[in-house]
Formats: structure tokens, C-alpha cells, sequence
């Protein structure tokens, strides 16, 4: 797969197949907290190239402490998942996007943790990352090419569910679900334009807690 050219073009293809795509938001949440993550979309480090932003979250974190993910977090009284996305992505790789560079969402993906999260694709030509110590130990970018590596996704059968677990191969790591869920949806329908769902698959067993 060649690479994707971060330009006027591949905005306006992005945000064209997201307004078509029909995506899934529950209006219950089903006892789930309600959260939002930003698959930002950015000029990789080879100019020219499109990549987006992956982050390492620092080990001191309570919940999920030195995974991989998207900047996010769970959604305030009388906030959009939109406006959760945008401050999130302040708060944690110090990103100012407004609701201009929203590009479209993708489907909610429930997670065993306790969350029902809600992609949001945003377009930034920021080039400095101003990282929360609190937060990330750590932020990438990785070319959106990547996403379609030989190989990728892999999906494996776990004993302990009845769904299978999706997983990433990328320069920096392997990729689990959630997080692998919502990089192969917005790679599917963002990037290849084909309408996919990801809520089947699992998450694997040290993402649940």
C-alpha cells in the first residue's frame, strides 16, 4: 500500500465517506459511561504524508496505565462527544482543533471495561505536541499506510469469549482492541471507503478490568 497525501483531497475524501456512512450511536448507553477518543489525522514526520496520532498512556494511570490509545476520555454533563474529543485532545497532546476540523464519527464501541466509546475523526495541521506528564508518557505518529499492513488485522480466537479479538501489527507495537477496533473501522471507511462494523469483536482479557 502506497502512502496517503496529506492534502485537501484526502480531507474532503475522508469527511465525504464519513457523512455517507450510517454510523451506530446508542441512544442508551446501557449502563455504560459514555466516552469519546479522536483519531486525529496529521502530517506524518516524512513530509507530504498523511498519519494519525497514537499514544502510550503513562503506567501511574489507575485505569488501563501503560496502554496504547487514542487521545479520550469519558464525556462531561452537558458535553457532546465531539466537544470530549476537542478537549481531550487539548488536554492531553495539547492539540487546538475546533469543531471545523471535525470530519465525521464512527460507530460507538462498547468496551468490558465500562465504557461505550464514540470516535471522533479530526483533521489537524498542527506539528507540535505538547504531551500531559499526567496522562501520555508518549505519542506517535504513524503513517496511516500502516493500517494496511500484510497481515493486518490479525484476528485470534480467545477461550474465554465466544468473539474473537482484533489486533494491529504497527511500527511502534501491537495494537489491541479497543483501540485496534476503532483504528480498523476508520481505516476500513475513512480511508478505503468501505462501510465495516467492529462491535463484534472482543477485547482481550487484560482490557477488561
Amino acid at each position: 500500500m502506497t502512502g496517503f497525501s496529506f492534502d485537501d483531497g484526502l480531507r474532503s475524501a475522508i469527511a465525504g465517506r464519513l457523512s455517507r456512512f450510517e454510523h451506530r450511536r446508542r441512544a442508551d448507553a446501557g449502563g455504560l459511561k459514555r466516552a469519546a477518543v479522536a483519531v486525529v489525522v496529521v502530517e506524518d514526520e516524512a513530509p507530504g504524508e498523511a498519519a494519525f496520532l497514537l499514544t502510550r498512556r503513562t503506567p501511574r494511570l489507575r485505569s488501563h496505565g501503560g496502554q496504547w490509545a487514542l487521545p479520550g476520555g469519558r464525556v462531561d454533563p452537558d458535553e457532546t462527544i465531539e466537544q470530549t474529543a476537542l478537549r481531550e485532545l487539548h488536554e492531553e497532546l495539547g492539540v487546538q482543533a475546533t469543531p471545523d476540523d471535525i470530519l465525521g464519527t464512527l460507530d460507538d464501541y462498547p468496551t468490558r471495561s465500562g465504557y461505550l466509546i464514540a470516535p471522533v475523526v479530526v483533521w489537524s495541521t498542527q506539528a507540535t505536541l505538547v504531551l500531559s506528564p499526567e496522562e501520555v508518557s508518549a505519542a506517535y505518529r504513524i503513517g496511516c499506510r500502516e493500517l494496511f499492513r500484510d497481515g493486518s488485522p490479525e484476528i485470534v480466537a480467545i477461550a474465554e469469549s465466544d468473539r474473537p479479538i482484533i489486533r494491529l501489527p504497527l511500527p511502534v507495537a501491537t495494537v489491541n482492541a479497543p483501540t485496534a477496533a476503532v483504528l480498523y473501522q476508520f481505516r476500513e471507511v475513512a480511508l478505503a471507503g468501505r462501510d465495516t462494523r467492529v462491535d463484534h469483536f472482543e477485547q482481550p482479557v487484560f482490557a477488561w478490568r
